[in-house]
């Protein structure tokens, strides 16, 4: 099988992490997946934040966990959190835009070896005004959205079985 068709179909969702920290090399390559997502018209319009700092990442998890409504870690210990935001003043699809690198980055990271997992509540964090102030203070200024939370790590279990896939995903039109 073609190895990159064996990760799209062997990545899960990984929900438990150890603290160690992958290498910035790892990280930096993971991003650098997500940036060359397909965009519509080529805008480019993602962005990410890249955080490894634990302040950030527990503030970031705090405010994450406020949306839920509970006080639990919704990054379930990862070390790592690569939050995908998108213009939207820039592009006709900034969502899909955003999405599309979401994918590219949580499949970049098991090919790496390394787990991932897509965590919403990006967009609810980030339209805060605790959320509005983080981007200030890392001067990120316009209308961004929060897309969606690539966490990354090690994986504290082994990776999940898949669940079976649905009957009737694939309708030929011949």
């Amino acid at each position: 099988m073609n190895q990159t068709i064996h990760d799209l179909t062997t990545r899960r969702s990984v929900r438990a992490y150890t603290n160690q920290m992958p290498s910035d090399e790892d990280i930096e390559t993971i991003c650098k997946a997500g940036s060359y997502a397909p965009s519509g018209h080529g805008t480019q319009c993602p962005i990410v934040l890249a955080v490894t700092n634990k302040a950030m990442r527990d503030r970031m998890s705090r405010l994450n966990a406020q949306v839920m409504g509970t006080d639990s870690d919704p990054f379930y210990g990862a070390p790592v959190v690569l939050v995908v935001l998108v213009d939207m003043d820039s592009g006709l699809t900034p969502i899909e835009d955003g999405c599309l690198a979401m994918g590219n980055m949580l499949n970049a990271a098991h090919a790496l070896g390394l787990a991932s997992c897509w965590i919403n509540r990006a967009r609810e964090v980030f339209n805060s005004p605790e959320g509005k102030t983080i981007l200030k203070e890392l001067g990120i200024e316009g209308n961004y959205r929060g897309i969606g939370n690539c966490i990354v790590g090690y994986p504290a279990q082994q990776l999940p079985n898949p669940k079976p896939r649905k009957e009737g995903f694939i309708h030929w039109v011949k």
